[in-house]
C-alpha cells in the first residue's frame, strides 16, 4: 500500500510542471497567428500554426513565467513575412527581439502594450511607427534601426519618461523632431543619423543624454549649447552653423562713444597699493546718496506729467466726439489689425496644411510702417514651362486625352527623357483660388504628400495665366472601369486582390485623415479616383485638389455632380464635409468591391437604383450577403471574410458620422483580413490578383 501511494505521488509531482505550464490561451492563439504570418519557418522549432503549449514545449526563443509568455527573441534566424495582427494578446510580454530578420511590411499597429524591450533592428519593415507606441508607457529600450521607416514621426513619447535607449538610426525618417522627445526624462543614448531630419535640436536640451549621434541628417541652426557637453556626441553630415558653438545672444549695440569709461579705467594710473582708482571698489557714499536724490526727483516730475496728461485727456473726452476725431485716435491699430487679417485671409487654403513628412517653412507676416512682406514656403515640386509641357502633350491633343478631371482635362504626356507623366489642366473657370500665390501654396502643400497608396505631385505649371499639375502616372486603368467596364472573356479582379485594393486606399485615408496636421479631406473619394499598377497595388489620385475647389458649402461644384453616389447624408443636408465624410466614401467603394455594382444606376429597378440603400439592410444577413456578392467572382470567396468585410462596410456608411470608426481601424480590421488570408493557401491563379470563369464546383473553400 505504502508503495502504490508512493507511486502515486511521484507521478502526481511529475505531471505538476505540465500542469503549470499550460500557456495561456491568449498568448498561445497570438504566436500561432504570428508563427503563420512568418510562413511557418522551421528555424522556429517546436512551434505550431494550431495547438501547442509554447510553454511546456520550449518553442524556440519564447520564456514563460507560469502559464504567460514573458519573452520572446528569435534574433537572427533569416525570418521573412510579416508579424500577424493578434501582438496584442501577448499582455504580459515585456521583452520582444525580432533584429536581424527579414521581416516586412508596416510594424503592426497594435503591439505588445506592456513591452519593457523591443528590437525590430535590421529588418524590412515599412511605413511609419504606429500610434500604438504612445499607450505601450513601459518601454524602456526601442531600437528600430536599419530598416525602411519614413515620414515624419508623430509625439508619441509623451508617456515614455522611463526610456533610456533609443535608436531610430539609418531609416528615411524626415521632418522635425518630436516635441514629445523632452519627455523622455531618463534617456541616456538616443541614435538619429542616417535619416532625413530637418530642424533643430532645441527639443533634446534637457535630456541627460551621454550618447547623441544625429549625424547625416539635414539639421541645420546653431547646435545648443547644453549638447555639447554630452560625453559622446557626433554630429557632422548636416548643415549646422559653424559646429556647435551658439550664436551670440541678441542685444543692441553701444554708441560709439560709450566705450570711453572702460577705456579710461584700463589705463588708469595705480593708487598706492598698485590698483587702479577705479577699480573693484564700487560707487562712493556721495555718489550714492547723489544717485537716489536724483532718481527721486525724476520720479516725482514723471508723476506731474502723468496727471497733467489724465486731466487733459477727460477734457477731451467730455468734448463732443466725431466718427472722423475716433477714428484718428486708433487708426494705426486698425491698419496694422486689417492687414493682418488681409494676410491671414489670403493665405488660407482650404482643408489642407503641410503635412509632417518634411520640414515646411511656415509663412510669416511682417507688419512694419504700414507695409506687409510675406516670406513664402518653399515649393519642392518642379516647375515646368507651358512650352515643354505642351511639347510632352502634342500641344494637349485629343490623341493623348485621358480623362476629365473634377477641374478639367486630364493629358498623358511623355517628355524627352522618356518619362511618362499625367498633366492636369485645371480649368480656370473652375478655380476658386484667383491668386498665384494662393495656387503655389497650395501646390507646395501638395507635393508634400508622401504616401506609397497616394499619387504624387511631381511638378506644376503657372505660367502665361494657367494652371497645370504634373503627377505620375499609373498605367493599369481605375478601379472603376476595372469594376464597371468588364469584357466578355477579361480578367476579373479576385476577391483576395479586392481586399487589398481596399487596404491600400485605407491607408492612403488614415495618412490624410491621422498623420497630416491639420488632417487633409479628401472630399472626391470614388472608385474612379482609385488607379492600380500592374500589380494591382491602389493609388489615390486628387488628394489635395479640394483645396482648390469652389466653396461647396455655397455651390454645387461639377466636381461633385459625379460624385452624388459617394456622398455622405450630412453633405446632401447641409454642405459640410469632414474627414468622417470620406470614411463614408470609402464604405461606397468597399460596397463597389464587394458586389460590383455601381452607387448609382438608373439602368436597375427603382429600389435597387442607389447601392448604399439597397444593400445596408442586407449586410448582417448572410443568405442575402452571398446573393449580393459580385457574380464575376464565381463563388470564389471566403465566406467568413465575406461576413467580416460587410461589417466594415455597415460602419463606414452609418448614417451618423459621430458612429463611424477612425480609418486607423478600418485598417487595422482590413489587416487582419488580409494576414487571415496569408494562414491559408490559395490558388495560383489568385496570386495574380485574378480570377477566371470556372465552374462553380470549382470554387474554392477558403473559411477564415
Amino acid at each position: 500500500m505504502l508503495l502504490l501511494n508512493g507511486f502515486l505521488w511521484l507521478a502526481l509531482i511529475s505531471a505538476l510542471p505540465l500542469v503549470l505550464c499550460n500557456t495561456d490561451a491568449n498568448d498561445v492563439q497570438a504566436l500561432q497567428v504570428m508563427y503563420s504570418s512568418l510562413n511557418n519557418p522551421s528555424q522556429l522549432t517546436n512551434w505550431k500554426s494550431g495547438g501547442g503549449d509554447p510553454c511546456g514545449e520550449s518553442w524556440k526563443g519564447v520564456a514563460c513565467e507560469g502559464s504567460a509568455v514573458v519573452s520572446i527573441d528569435v534574433s537572427g534566424l533569416g525570418l521573412n513575412g510579416t508579424l500577424g495582427y493578434l501582438l496584442s494578446n501577448l499582455m504580459s510580454l515585456r521583452k520582444f527581439d525580432l533584429s536581424n530578420n527579414n521581416i516586412q511590411d508596416s510594424i503592426p499597429y497594435q503591439l505588445p502594450p506592456n513591452l519593457t524591450s523591443l528590437n525590430l533592428a535590421r529588418n524590412n519593415f515599412s511605413g511609419n511607427l504606429p500610434y500604438s507606441f504612445a499607450n505601450m508607457g513601459s518601454l524602456t529600450f526601442l531600437n528600430v534601426s536599419h530598416n525602411f521607416l519614413m515620414l515624419s514621426i508623430g509625439d508619441v513619447f509623451g508617456s515614455h519618461a522611463g526610456m533610456t535607449t533609443l535608436d531610430l538610426s539609418f531609416n528615411n525618417f524626415s521632418g522635425d523632431l518630436p516635441n514629445s522627445l523632452s519627455s523622455l526624462s531618463n534617456l541616456s543614448t538616443l541614435y538619429l543619423q542616417n535619416n532625413q531630419f530637418t530642424g533643430s535640436l532645441s527639443v533634446l536640451t534637457s535630456l541627460p543624454l551621454t550618447t547623441l549621434n544625429v549625424a547625416n541628417n539635414h539639421f541645420s541652426g546653431w547646435i545648443p549649447q547644453e549638447l555639447s557637453t554630452i560625453p559622446s556626441f557626433i554630429f557632422d553630415g548636416n548643415s549646422f552653423d559653424n559646429g556647435p558653438a551658439p550664436p551670440p545672444p541678441p542685444y543692441t549695440p553701444p554708441p560709439p562713444g560709450s566705450s570711453r569709461r572702460n577705456r579710461s579705467r584700463e589705463h588708469a594710473p595705480p593708487d598706492s597699493n598698485g590698483q587702479s582708482s577705479n577699480s573693484d571698489k564700487g560707487l562712493t557714499a556721495g555718489h550714492i546718496v547723489g544717485i537716489v536724490l536724483g532718481s527721486v526727483f525724476l520720479l516725482v516730475v514723471a508723476l506731474v506729467a502723468v496727471i497733467f496728461c489724465i486731466r487733459k485727456n477727460k477734457k477731451k473726452e467730455s468734448s463732443v466726439r466725431t466718427p472722423r476725431g475716433s477714428l484718428s485716435v486708433v487708426s494705426n491699430d486698425v491698419t496694422a489689425e486689417m492687414q493682418e487679417q488681409r494676410v491671414k485671409s489670403v493665405t488660407a487654403v482650404a482643408d489642407l496644411k503641410p503635412p509632417p513628412t518634411e520640414k515646411l517653412t511656415t509663412e510669416r507676416v511682417l507688419v512694419s510702417t504700414g507695409s506687409v512682406k510675406r516670406m513664402k514656403s518653399p515649393i519642392t515640386a518642379t516647375s515646368y514651362t507651358v512650352a515643354s509641357l505642351q511639347m510632352a502633350t502634342n500641344s494637349f491633343s485629343q490623341e493623348n486625352l485621358i480623362g476629365e478631371g473634377s477641374l478639367g482635362r486630364v493629358y498623358r504626356a511623355e517628355f524627352t527623357n522618356g518619362k511618362v507623366m499625367v498633366v492636369k489642366k485645371i480649368d480656370n473657370a473652375a478655380l476658386s483660388l484667383q491668386e498665384e500665390d494662393n495656387f503655389l501654396e497650395a501646390v507646395s502643400n501638395m507635393s508634400r504628400l508622401r504616401q506609397p497608396n497616394i499619387i504624387t505631385l511631381v511638378g506644376y505649371c503657372a505660367e502665361h495665366g494657367q494652371r497645370l499639375l504634373v503627377c505620375e502616372y499609373v498605367g493599369n486603368g481605375s478601379l472603376h472601369d476595372m469594376l464597371h467596364s468588364i469584357e466578355d472573356g477579361g480578367k476579373i479582379l479576385s476577391w483576395n486582390a479586392r481586399v487589398r485594393v481596399a487596404l491600400g486606399t485605407a491607408r492612403a485615408l488614415e495618412y490624410l485623415h491621422e498623420v497630416c496636421l491639420p488632417s487633409v479631406v479628401h472630399r472626391n473619394f470614388k472608385s474612379a479616383n482609385i488607379l492600380l499598377d500592374e500589380e494591382l497595388n491602389p493609388h489615390l489620385s486628387d488628394c489635395g485638389l479640394a483645396a482648390l475647389t469652389p466653396n461647396t458649402e455655397r455651390q454645387v461644384s461639377t466636381q461633385m455632380i459625379g460624385s452624388f453616389g459617394y456622398s455622405a447624408p450630412e453633405f446632401a443636408l447641409s454642405g459640410v464635409y469632414t474627414v468622417k465624410s470620406d470614411v463614408y466614401s470609402f464604405g461606397v467603394v468597399m460596397l463597389e468591391l464587394l458586389t460590383g455594382r455601381k452607387p448609382l444606376d438608373s439602368s436597375r429597378v427603382r429600389a435597387e437604383q442607389s447601392l448604399v440603400r439597397w444593400a445596408t439592410p442586407q449586410l448582417h444577413d448572410i443568405d442575402a450577403l452571398a446573393k449580393m456578392v459580385d457574380p464575376t467572382l464565381n463563388g470564389l470567396y471566403p465566406a467568413k471574410s465575406l461576413s467580416r468585410f460587410a461589417d466594415i462596410i455597415a460602419l463606414c456608411v452609418q448614417p451618423e458620422p459621430e458612429f463611424r470608426p477612425p480609418m486607423s481601424e478600418v485598417v487595422q480590421q482590413l489587416v487582419r483580413l488580409v494576414q487571415r488570408a496569408s494562414v491559408v493557401k490559395r490558388r495560383s491563379s489568385d496570386e495574380h490578383g485574378f480570377s477566371y470563369r470556372t465552374p462553380d464546383h470549382e470554387a474554392i473553400d477558403m473559411s477564415f
